[in-house]
C-alpha cells in the first residue's frame, strides 16, 4: 500500500511538472520506476497506460483555458502514434541486460537536454510567428513518439523543446498543445506494450497509482503554466533525470559505493548551480536585462 501511495504522489509530481512544461512525466515516472528496480518494458508500458487518463484530462483542461491549437495536435499526433508503437514493439523484443543501460542512457541524454535547452534561452523570450509548417512537425512527431515509448519519456522533451525553440506558438499553446496530442501517442504505445508483453506483464496498480496522481494534478498544471516559470521546473526536473540516470549506469558498472557517492555528489552540486541560474535568469528577465548566452559572463560581472 504505501508503495501504491508514493507511485501516486510520483504520478502528481511528474504530472504537475509536465503539465506546466510540457515535458516531464514520462521521464521522471520511468527514472524513478527503473530505479524502484521495474523492468524498462514494463515501466514504460505502465506509463503508457497510466498517460493515457492523465494526458485525456490534461488536454481538457489545457483546451479549456485555452492553451491548445488544434492544427498543431492535429499534425503532431498521428506520426506520434506511429513512432509510440513501433518504438513500443522494439523496446519489448530487447534483452532486458541490454534494455536497462539503453533506456538508462536514453533518459540521461533527455535530462541534459531538458536541462540545457532551459538554461540556453538566455532571458530571451520566443515571439510567435507563422504556425509551424506540417513538414517540421510530422518529423518531430514520428521521433519524439519513438523516443517516448523506448524511454517511457520523451515525447515532451522533443516536442514541446522543439516548438518553443522555433519560436512559431506561444508558450503556453505549445505546452497546452504538445500535451493533448500525447493523448494520441499514449494510446500507440499501450497498443504496442499490449501485443508484445499481453496484460500479465504490465502491473495494473502501478498503472493505476501513476494514472490517479497525474489526473489530480493535471487541471492544476493547466492553470498554473500562465504563472510559475517553466525555467526554473524544467532546470529541476532535468536534474532529477540526470542524478538518477547518472545512479543507476553506476550501479551497472559495479561501481564501489563511494564512486557513485562523488557522481552523485557532483550532479547535485552542478544542478543547484543549474537551479540557481535558472532563477536568476528570471530576474534578469524581469529587470529588463537582455542576456543570450554569449554574454552570461558580461552579465555576472554586471550584477
Amino acid at each position: 500500500m504505501r508503495r501504491l501511495v508514493v507511485l501516486a504522489l510520483v504520478g502528481l509530481a511528474a504530472q504537475l511538472v509536465d503539465g506546466s512544461v510540457g515535458m516531464g512525466y514520462g521521464v521522471t515516472s520511468a527514472t524513478l520506476l527503473l530505479a524502484a528496480g521495474t523492468g524498462p518494458a514494463a515501466a514504460s508500458a505502465a506509463i503508457h497506460l497510466s498517460e493515457i487518463g492523465t494526458t485525456l484530462v490534461s488536454g481538457a483542461a489545457h483546451h479549456a483555458l485555452g492553451n491548445t491549437d488544434w492544427r498543431t495536435v492535429g499534425i503532431l499526433a498521428v506520426p506520434g502514434f506511429v513512432g509510440a508503437f513501433a518504438g513500443a514493439t522494439f523496446l519489448v523484443g530487447l534483452d532486458a541486460d541490454v534494455a536497462v543501460p539503453v533506456v538508462a542512457v536514453v533518459l540521461l541524454v533527455l535530462g541534459c537536454w531538458v536541462t540545457l535547452r532551459f538554461l540556453a534561452q538566455g532571458t530571451r523570450t520566443p515571439r510567435p510567428g507563422p504556425p509551424p509548417r506540417a513538414a517540421i512537425l510530422a518529423p518531430v512527431g514520428l521521433v519524439a513518439g519513438a523516443l517516448d515509448a523506448v524511454g517511457g519519456g520523451g515525447w515532451g522533451p522533443v516536442g514541446t523543446s522543439t516548438l518553443l525553440s522555433s519560436g512559431r506558438l506561444e508558450p503556453r499553446k505549445v505546452v497546452g498543445s504538445v500535451d493533448t496530442a500525447e493523448f494520441v501517442v499514449a494510446v500507440g504505445g499501450s497498443l504496442g506494450f499490449l501485443l508484445g508483453l499481453g496484460r500479465a506483464g504490465i502491473d495494473g496498480a502501478v498503472v493505476l497509482a501513476l494514472m490517479i496522481g497525474g489526473a489530480v494534478a493535471a487541471p492544476v498544471a493547466a492553470l498554473v503554466v500562465r504563472h510559475l516559470p517553466a525555467r526554473v521546473l524544467g532546470v529541476v526536473a532535468g536534474g532529477v533525470i540526470v542524478l538518477t540516470n547518472v545512479t543507476t549506469l553506476a550501479g551497472l558498472r559495479d561501481a564501489d559505493p563511494v564512486t557513485t557517492g562523488l557522481l552523485a555528489a557532483l550532479v547535485v552540486v552542478l544542478w543547484v548551480l543549474w537551479v540557481a541560474w535558472a532563477v536568476r535568469l528570471e530576474q534578469f528577465a524581469r529587470e529588463g536585462v537582455r542576456l543570450d548566452v554569449p554574454d552570461v559572463r558580461r552579465a555576472q560581472r554586471a550584477h
